[in-house]
């Protein structure tokens, strides 16, 4: 497994797995189904954001894109932290690859983003998201009861950090 950074070149590879992907436990501002053009807005996103206010990363395996992970900083008295976000395909889960992917973008956020924490925000009933966190040096912090929304159901959220080792 290796990350390696999006580029322009990847926008069917991109769509392909946006539209393959469990959205279970996924933000809804990935659009399904996903088109050419999302990928295109994402892509050029990225290519203004990345090193700057995020890291953004395919996880390849392979040379497939199975995956992607993102460590992005938040804002205003925020600014310092920087939250993770990431997912898999069903058919590579449960095979440490999430696990390796989070060690390496954590390294990399702290190492090029102005951060001292990153967060990552786990609905409570995704245990192997927690895990992977936990794996990772991520502490759980608490819970947001009732926080968010997904498919007219209302879940809790975890709340889970890892500072930066000076």
């Amino acid at each position: 497994m290796i990350l390696e950074k999006w580029s322009s070149d990847d926008k069917f590879r991109l769509n392909a797995l946006c539209n393959s992907i469990d959205r279970s436990f996924l933000s809804d501002r990935i659009p399904y189904p996903y088109t050419d053009r999302d990928a295109e807005a994402w892509l050029s996103m990225v290519s203004e954001l990345d090193g700057k206010e995020a890291i953004f990363r395919a996880i390849k395996l392979d040379g497939r894109i199975i995956g992607n992970i993102s460590v992005e900083k938040k804002a205003d008295i925020y600014r310092l932290d920087g939250e993770i976000g990431y997912f898999l395909l069903d058919e590579y889960k449960g095979q440490g690859i999430m696990t390796e992917a989070v060690s390496q973008i954590c390294e990399l956020a702290f190492s090029e983003l102005d951060i001292c924490r990153i967060t990552g925000l786990v609905f409570a009933e995704n245990a192997a998201s927690a895990r992977v966190l936990e794996k990772n040096g991520f502490k759980p912090e608490g819970m947001m009861k009732q926080a968010v929304i997904k498919n007219g159901i209302i879940h809790d959220l975890l709340i889970f950090g890892r500072l930066k080792t000076m």
